[in-house]
């Protein structure tokens, strides 16, 4: 597979990732900031980008950020909050065109990455606080947030099942944080945790277009210097997951006024990123329930029809096989017997040589199209930055076509069952 060599270098704290590419028209650039996910500090970190893309010293509102975008030839700035295994992880993305491509010559990449600069390293400060018209405005939006989490059913289980799987891991955290944390949350808490944070966390930045590595090397040392304190263990790669003894697998209900029942099961699958049977797990993951043809979609929604939707996907660096179904309340016996009769299946090795081919096939078009587009591209490489044992993009498509048949049943034969969670209709009875 050819690949766009990624060039790489340090800038002080920041590890530098250069993709040049002559494939798009415009450049991407993504920071990501990678910090501990926990309890006490998950709100204010998942507030953290909304406050920064609000305001800085020279743009002192969203409304000047705007029109410097727009000046910048409509440029886009977004700002987001994940959670990758234990780590919850602050990015920052820019889409602009690329001056090559324009009869004006006005230098976009160097007032891009300025502007870029600003958001993340001076924002409006007064006092030794941020804005505190900035920050009650985001807590209030951020309320928002978290609370319509409770309108959709599907993220909403998805949340109750992570946190009853997780109880006692960092991974239980929900990523936006909780309601009752934002009031305590001011100017000064929040100013001093971004602080910590940049000396702190472990700081990637990459750009990918056709640019010049000598020239971004330059713009970079201009516009980006942080410099983390000796003893910091920001390049140290976070640990995926922590240890898990096998325990009896728990079943949670709970009970909403819903037409349509959620069931969403959890399993520990034992293999994270890196891992010499990761991608024997998403082959695994693709036969079981990760794709149209997969035996959930075909044996539990289309033959059985006992299901609206039924899927599963990975969790990649915390290993966990997540279910997601939505049934009838009085099915839930008959779709989590059949649910449970697939993932036997799979451990017997109930699967043939023709489901693997047409998996690989899948699955490695799937990779092939994240690829095609810049942002994914950066996020698969962002990986093998938050693991031990990276895996380089362009051995993805070997590796995946050198998943035998054993290696997909060895695989499933260390997924264990974890947790059950039902969001079922109010007085609907669970048994047909």
């Amino acid at each position: 597979m050819e690949q766009d060599q990624v060039k790489q270098f340090q800038a002080g704290a920041i590890s530098v990732h250069v993709i040049p590419s002559t494939t798009f028209k415009t450049n991407t650039i993504v920071i990501q900031m990678n910090g501990a996910l926990e309890k006490d500090t998950v709100t204010k970190r998942a507030l953290l980008p909304n406050i920064l893309e609000n305001g800085t010293k020279e743009y002192p509102s969203r409304q000047h950020i705007r029109s410097a975008l727009e000046e910048l030839y409509g440029a886009s700035l977004v700002a987001d909050v994940a959670k990758k295994g234990e780590r919850q992880v602050l990015s920052f993305r820019m889409d602009i065109a690329n001056e090559k491509f324009l009869k004006d010559k006005n230098p976009l990449l160097e007032k891009g990455l300025k502007l870029l600069s600003s958001v993340l390293l001076d924002p409006k400060i007064e006092n030794d606080q941020f804005d505190a018209k900035i920050i009650e405005e985001q807590k209030r939006t951020h309320h928002q947030k978290i609370a319509s989490l409770f309108d959709d059913k599907m993220r909403f289980a998805n949340k109750r099942l992570t946190e009853e799987m997780c109880q006692k891991e960092p991974f239980g955290l929900h990523v936006l944080g909780y309601e009752k944390d934002l009031d305590a949350i001011d100017g000064t808490n929040l100013y001093d945790y971004y602080k910590q944070s940049l000396n702190n966390d472990q700081i990637d930045l990459y750009v990918m277009g056709d640019v010049d590595v000598e020239e971004i090397k330059g713009l970079i040392g201009r516009y980006f210097s942080i410099d983390q304190p000796n003893d910091s263990e920001n390049n140290t790669p976070a640990k995926e997951t922590v240890p898990y003894s096998e325990k009896k697998a728990n079943e949670v209900v709970d009970e909403q006024s819903v037409q349509q029942g959620k069931l969403h099961i959890g399993y520990r699958t034992n293999v994270t990123y890196g891992d010499e049977d990761y991608f024997a797990l998403q082959l695994f993951n693709g036969v079981f329930g990760g794709f149209s043809h997969s035996k959930l979609f075909v044996n539990v929604r289309e033959k059985a029809s006992l299901a609206y939707y039924a899927a599963s996907r990975v969790e990649s660096h915390k290993g966990l096989l997540i279910v997601m179904s939505g049934i009838e309340s009085n099915k839930y016996d008959e779709a989590t017997e059949i649910i449970f009769k697939q993932m036997e299946d799979m451990k017997q090795g109930n699967f043939t040589e023709e489901d693997i081919e047409q998996t690989k096939a899948v699955y490695k078009n799937q990779v092939l199209e994240t690829m095609d587009v810049p942002r994914g591209r950066i996020e698969l490489e962002y990986h093998n930055q938050i693991t031990s044992k990276p895996t380089p993009v362009n051995e993805w498509l070997q590796r995946i076509d050198n998943v035998t048949y054993d290696d997909i049943l060895n695989v499933a034969k260390k997924i264990q069952l974890d947790t059950i969670y039902f969001l079922k209709g109010k007085g609907a009875d669970t048994n047909e």
